[in-house]
């Protein structure tokens, strides 16, 4: 069997029978630590990032990691090393940027429900700016902020109805989505804010959805914004931002989305085209930035020969990595030492007590008990995600350095999950 064209390349590659995350013999990891084991690697991470700067060069722009793709402190800590800021949506991601060594007057605080605490939290932290979801959200802020003796930075979200052609479950930008602010109430929205004593606008967002792998949707997203921003200013209220989201897909099956340069280069070219090539601009990528630099190690534990169907069981399930579940989403799944028996098909399943625990259907495999299998492209929207359900612990993670491996969470322990909870009347 050969396997080529994995994403993740070229930090993920078989060296001979051996699949090796940077310098690093990925079986050597899963039979240290154990399975299921996330490991992601830093130099891709840094690589995805460096095709963003590429495509900013001479540009005013702020990277603001979307962290709720992975919000593991390791892994805030290698953006938060390299200058991003960072998108947040809850008090507790705020509190995970400030332990890594984040700024807080680069964090962006977006989400559609923020609380009166979190508002709180985040005004006293001094952090850059509210990405305010509705107006309703408005008048509290200012209310809170005022409480405060304060002012709050804002921008507010637009939805512009723009159809990112994705899942419509991370497709945020649609009239229907419970996401951002009307299109045609957003000037409206505007001039209540400028008159609120507790507001102080600062830009204008929006974010159409994610794992876009077309460059029309943001096009179109741009010319929408840019048609906004020039009547608010028009109406006295200048912007001092445009922030554009993030959303950027990565391969997981063969996928084609453009490079982060490449597309930067055609927004560029608009926003040039219209007179804002010189505007402080705001990004907000996740996915693009950390997916296709994690896999998942799993052991494999039983075959299971069916009338229709052949199983695969394996170690780790859908509390570790729920996208397959929650959106019938693809990731490859490969060994980590090839053999060279002819494949059968499988399906790849968890040992959860659900029908929906599968991490990959009809995939050729030859494999025995005991083999060592990587789900890829999992650095995003999976630990993020993962669970205790079934009173699973929930897996250790790795970060990678050439050849270096660094722990960055233990496994979690049945301890662990119960530290909490108490028995009554004992």
């Amino acid at each position: 069997m050969t396997f080529q064209n994995l994403p993740g390349q070229p930090q993920l590659a078989y060296r001979g029978n051996e699949l090796f995350s940077e310098d690093i013999r990925l079986s050597d990891l899963a039979k240290e630590h154990g399975t299921p084991l996330f490991v992601y690697s830093k130099g891709a991470m840094l690589a995805a990032l460096a095709a963003y700067q590429r495509g900013f060069a001479g540009r005013k722009v702020q990277i603001c990691y979307a962290m709720k793709a992975n919000p593991a402190l390791g892994v805030i800590q290698v953006f938060a090393d390299a200058g991003c800021g960072f998108d947040i949506v809850s008090g507790g991601d705020m509190d995970r940027v400030l332990a890594a060594g984040g700024q807080a007057e680069k964090i962006i605080f977006s989400g559609v429900g923020k609380t009166r605490s979190e508002m709180q939290r985040a005004l006293s932290a001094g952090i850059g700016c509210f990405n305010v979801e509705s107006e309703a959200e408005l008048e509290v802020l200012s209310e809170v902020a005022l409480s405060m003796g304060l002012t709050a930075p804002v921008s507010i979200r637009v939805n512009p109805n723009v159809d990112p052609k994705t899942h419509p479950y991370i497709s945020t930008g649609l009239k229907g989505s419970k996401f951002g602010v009307a299109h045609e109430r957003v000037v409206q929205t505007y001039q209540r804010a400028a008159q609120l004593a507790g507001i102080r606008v600062v830009g204008i967002d929006c974010h159409i959805g994610s794992q876009i792998t077309e460059v029309a949707p943001y096009l179109d997203a741009v010319d929408r914004m840019l048609d906004l921003v020039e009547t608010i200013e028009a109406a006295g209220i200048p912007l001092h931002h445009i922030d554009f989201g993030g959303g950027l897909g990565i391969n997981y099956n063969d996928d084609t989305p453009p490079s982060a340069d490449d597309l930067w280069q055609k927004m560029l070219a608009k926003l040039d085209a219209r007179g804002f090539g010189n505007r402080q601009l705001m990004i907000e990528p996740g996915r693009s930035l950390v997916g296709n630099a994690g896999v998942c190690l799993t052991e494999v534990l039983y075959l299971k020969p069916g009338a229709q169907k052949n199983f695969c069981i394996i170690d780790a399930a859908m509390n570790d990595l729920p996208r397959p579940a929650m959106y019938q989403a693809f990731h490859q799944i490969v060994p980590l030492n090839p053999r060279p028996d002819a494949p059968d098909t499988y399906d790849v399943v968890g040992p959860i007590c659900e029908s929906g625990d599968w991490l990959g259907h009809d995939r050729a495999l030859a494999v025995q008990p005991g083999d060592l299998l990587a789900v890829l492209s999992a650095g995003a929207y999976c630990m993020s995600m993962a669970s205790n359900y079934n009173s699973r612990g929930r897996a250790a993670e790795i970060l990678v350095e050439g050849s270096q491996a660094h722990i960055i969470r233990q496994r979690e322990t049945m301890a662990d999950q119960m530290r909490q909870e108490r028995l009554v009347g004992r």
